[in-house]
This record gives structure tokens, sequence and C-alpha cells, in this order.
């Protein structure tokens, strides 16, 4: 009786331990998401906007619900990009984030990401509000990169 009481306290701490061992977000391993549909593969950011102060603010307010009273996205991603909820996608991870063409953010934006609380926006958003919001979101783990279409990666703003 005595060695199973032992054992219990050290199961029990050993499984605590593994479970909380992950991603601290409980994002999961780092892969690249899927491939953005055809009726969305070749739309991207417009190229004037990613240096556009007023469509990055306009992108903020979306955001955080002031400009939409039925969208906010902060309510899960966090004002600053940290999740407050599980599940959602910590925007400041660079590592993930640049995982993330402009298209598949825009897509993932529009149509929600299945078996996941990710809803799609298109029935709120426009296009542009769509495109003002990754603007937005790529401030936090991608500031100062813009997507260059040619080389399909994200790249320094000065390298444009």
């Amino acid at each position: 009786m005595g060695v199973r009481l032992f054992h219990l306290p050290v199961v029990l701490s050993l499984g605590l331990l593994i479970a909380c061992s992950g991603n601290p977000e409980g994002e999961g391993p780092i892969v690249p998401p899927p491939p953005a549909p055809v009726e969305y593969a070749e739309k991207h950011m417009p190229s004037s906007w990613w240096e556009d102060a007023q469509k990055l603010e306009e992108g903020r307010k979306l955001f955080v619900g002031e400009a939409n009273p039925d969208v906010n996205c902060a309510s899960c991603h966090g004002k600053d990009g940290k999740p407050v909820k599980a599940g959602a996608t910590d925007f400041r991870n660079p590592e993930r984030m640049k995982l993330y063409s402009d298209t598949v953010w825009f897509w993932r934006i529009s149509e929600g990401v299945p078996n996941t609380k990710m809803k799609g926006w298109k029935s709120k958003l426009s296009e542009d509000d769509r495109w003002k919001l990754v603007l937005f979101e790529r401030s936090f783990g991608l500031s100062g990169k813009i997507w260059n279409v040619e080389k399909n990666q994200w790249v320094d703003v000065s390298a444009k």
C-alpha cells in the first residue's frame, strides 16, 4: 500500500510535466499551413499598402473591434497579438508567421480554419478590410517585412 501511495504523486507529477512541456502558447509544432485553394491562389496584398500608415491604422481598428462591432480579432488573438484564448494563433511568433504567405493569411481570415474556433470573416468584412487585417496582424511578428510575390517569401521592406 505504501509503495502505491508513493507512485501516485510521482505518476501525477510526470503526467503534469508532460502535459505542460509543449509549446507554451498551445499552438503545437511549427509546420507550414496548407496552400490556399485555387480561388485565392493569385490574391496578394495591394503592393502600395505595405507601408501605408493609414491602412495599417484601419487594420488595427478592425482587429480590436473599433471599426466593426461584429468583428473583434483581439478577443481571441489579444490586442498585442498574444493569444488570450486557447488555440488562437500567436501573431508575435515570426518562425510560425513567416510560413504564411499573404495569400494564405488572407484565405484564413476569409474562410476560417477547419476544426478550430476560427471562423471565416468574408461575410462581415470587405476584401479591402480583410487585407487591412493581414497588414495589421503581420506587424506583430513580421514588422518591417513585406510579401515578395516573385521570391515567394517575406523580405525586408528595404529589399523590395
